[in-house]
Order: structure tokens, then sequence, then C-alpha cells
């Protein structure tokens, strides 16, 4: 019985054994296909260039040499350098000789330096290309990245937040003041559709038009007072001017971080938010006196996440205790 039109047929390469090859070989496959442990597309290249220098020399025809050095660029763009060199050897020796046979050993020159540029023209096409391939891989990982931190700096808040809602109201029920628990839990609620919120906006890549950074930290402080039911101070100094979107999101974060810290680990103590302009550099330092109730326990990836902020951006932060409360201080380049 005769194999029908999907059947395989087979392929003897030397010392590689069979190699299954279907019936009308594509590009890839052929490059893939090895003879000795040379790709069979390399070999038919070589046997081109060697062809078209034959057919350049009978008839001094314009469409060999064309075709001699689109197999040289093919060579290189297609293969490694390792591959592709001894293309380009067999290029300008085949036309040495070429020349040598006819008894005019430079009738050729103009044609072996043209090979010797294309050569090197596809060899640095080849590389810029594979920097503009890394590049895009570099920043497609940067994004990601970026976009974990903002949405870890956002469930960090929003979550935290929630936390001391809930217990708050845990408290309250347990005093019978039902009222009051339900507001916290409302609050909550409202905290966890913010959230929400934002992390779809993160996941969007914020494109949206932030607002100015003492606005927003001036959201924050008021956040911080109607959640922890303590006083959140901000001064603003200094000649006030629009950072990089970068800057003015790692400032907002590091605040809300804070902020955020100072309710769990400090509950009951106030905060207060300094933001210093200067022409190169520009402050946050966010302070809150030592508190005599018991934070809420646990860690997490809040200040590491700061300090990569702070050094992405050529800035830095500092963050511990000072004059018997806690301050936490970043600067940045203005």
């Amino acid at each position: 019985m005769q194999p029908g039109p999907a059947a395989s047929s087979r392929l003897w390469t030397p010392g590689g054994g069979l190699t299954g090859a279907r019936a009308g070989v594509g590009l890839g496959e052929l490059r893939a296909l090895q003879v000795f442990g040379v790709p069979v597309a390399l070999i038919a290249l070589a046997l081109a260039v060697v062809l078209s220098i034959i057919l350049s020399t009978l008839t001094d025809g314009g469409a060999a040499i064309g075709a001699l050095l689109i197999c040289v660029s093919l060579a290189v763009t297609r293969f490694t350098l390792r591959q592709a060199l001894p293309i380009g050897l067999l290029a300008v020796g085949g036309l040495v000789v070429a020349g040598a046979t006819v008894g005019n050993p430079a009738r050729d020159l103009p044609l072996i330096l043209s090979t010797f540029l294309i050569f090197l023209l596809s060899y640095a096409a080849r590389q810029r290309k594979a920097t503009r391939a890394a590049e895009a891989r570099e920043a497609v990982l940067a994004e990601r990245a970026r976009i974990a931190r903002e949405i870890h700096d956002i469930l960090a808040h929003s979550l935290s937040a929630q936390l001391v809602h809930l217990e708050g109201a845990k408290l309250l029920l347990r005093a019978e003041r039902t009222a009051e628990a339900l507001d916290r839990v409302t609050q909550a609620r409202d905290l966890a559709k913010s959230g929400l919120d934002e992390a779809r906006r993160a996941v969007q890549a914020l494109r949206e038009d932030p607002p100015a950074l003492p606005v927003a930290l001036r959201t924050l402080a008021d956040d911080f007072e109607s959640t922890a039911h303590q006083t959140c101070t901000l001064r603003v100094s200094g000649p006030e001017h629009r950072l990089s979107p970068e800057t003015e999101l790692a400032l907002v974060r590091t605040a809300q971080e804070a902020l955020t810290n100072v309710r769990r680990h400090a509950p009951g103590s106030p905060a207060t938010v300094e933001l210093e302009f200067d022409r190169l550099w520009c402050e946050l330092r966010i302070t809150s006196p030592a508190s005599s109730e018991k934070g809420s326990p646990g860690g997490g990836y809040g200040l590491v996440g700061m300090r990569e902020r702070a050094e992405l951006l050529g800035g830095t932060l500092s963050a511990g205790e000072r004059d018997g409360g806690f301050l936490v201080r970043l600067k940045v380049p203005a």
C-alpha cells in the first residue's frame, strides 16, 4: 500500500541517522536539517556562491553579481558569525581564483571590496537588531517590575487600612456599639473599592494624568485623618514645581506606605508630612511619635519597595527611630 500525501518521507544524513522531513519542506525546517553537522541551507548558500562566481566569470552579468552579494548577506543575517564567515571567505577566495584564471587578478577587486562591505553591513544590521531586541526585553522586564511595585503598594495600603477598620469594627461589636461598627465596615468596603480601582489603573500602566504632588499628599493626609482619627499635618516649603511622573509617583507611594505603617505599628499617633522643594533636590519626610498602644504585627516589602524606587531615581531613602519617634526620609533629584 502506497503512503498517502500526508505521509512523512525520510532524509538520510550521514553521521546523523534518519531525519524526518515532510514533503514541501519549509525554510525553517530546511535550516534545521544538517549534513555532517552543517546546516543544509548553509551548504546551499555556499553552492549558490560558487555558481554565482562561475556565471559572473563566464557572462560578466550583473544578475550573477547581485546573487553573490545576496547570498553573502543571507549567510550573515541568518546564521551565526562562525557559520557565515566561511561563506564570506569562499566568496572572496572564489573571486580571486576567478580573476587569476582569466589572467587578470585585479579584475574583480571592486566586487571583492563590495563583498567585504556587504558582509560588514549585514553583520552590523544584525547586531543592531539584536541590541534592539535586548533593549525591548529589558524595557518589558522593567515595566513588569514597575507595575508589580505599583500593585504591591496599592494593595499594601488598601488592605492594611481595611484591617484597621475591620479590627475596630470587631472591638465596637463586642462593646455593642453597632452603629459605629457598621460605619467602620462601610469605610473598609470603600477602601476595598478604591484599592481595586487603583490596581486597575496600575495594570493599565497608570496613563492617567496625576494631580500635583501637594494635592496628592493632601489627599493622603485627609485619608489618614479619617481612618486613624488623628491629625496629619502637611507642610510644603520651597518653590513648588512639577517633577517627572516617576519621581512624583515615588514620593506619593512612599508617603502612602509610611502613613500606612503609622496606622499599623503606631496606632493613635499623629503624623507629619513635610515636602521641601529645592532647585536640585526634593525631600519628603514623614514623622510620627511613639505610640503607647500595641501595633498590628507583620512585616512586608514596603521599605524594600521604597528603597528600590529611590535607587531607580538616583535618590536615597532612610527610615528609623529619631527623637523618640519614627522618621521616613526620601530625597530624590528634582
